[in-house]
């Protein structure tokens, strides 16, 4: 939205006297002030990154064997019948997000749960 429309929604928002602000620019500035004060860009990308990587059945899916025990890609892949590619990409994105944890040994990697204690507490909210 342009500069110019914001105030003059903010100076009706003025007027109209629900607002206690007196100029509609200085009040743009502490509101933004106050967006930044309440919620970092960063963080806000980290929690979106976070839940965006419980958005899905097949992630959540292999966090709950996950949470069983430590496995393979192709443990995965077998178990919820996926391609290896499509599990790498849910484990690269759960992984991304700090979920799980991998560890390479040879030429495989096995995923754990990165935080088993706050797993556990999504599973005890009914969550996962």
């Amino acid at each position: 939205m342009s500069k110019v429309r914001v105030n003059k929604r903010l100076n009706r928002l003025i007027r109209s006297g629900i607002c206690p602000a007196e100029d509609a620019s200085e009040y743009a500035a502490e509101l933004k002030q106050l967006a930044e004060t309440i919620v970092k860009k960063d963080s806000a990308t980290k929690q979106s990154s976070f839940f965006k990587a419980l958005a899905d059945e097949t992630r959540i899916r292999i966090l709950k064997l996950l949470e069983v025990r430590e496995m393979c890609v192709c443990e995965i892949m077998v178990a919820l019948d996926l391609t290896q590619p499509t599990a790498s990409h849910h484990l690269g994105l759960l992984e991304n997000a700090g979920l799980v944890s991998g560890r390479k040994e040879g030429k495989w990697v096995f995923y754990s749960l990165a935080d088993v204690k706050l797993i556990k507490k999504l599973c005890a909210l009914d969550i996962l």
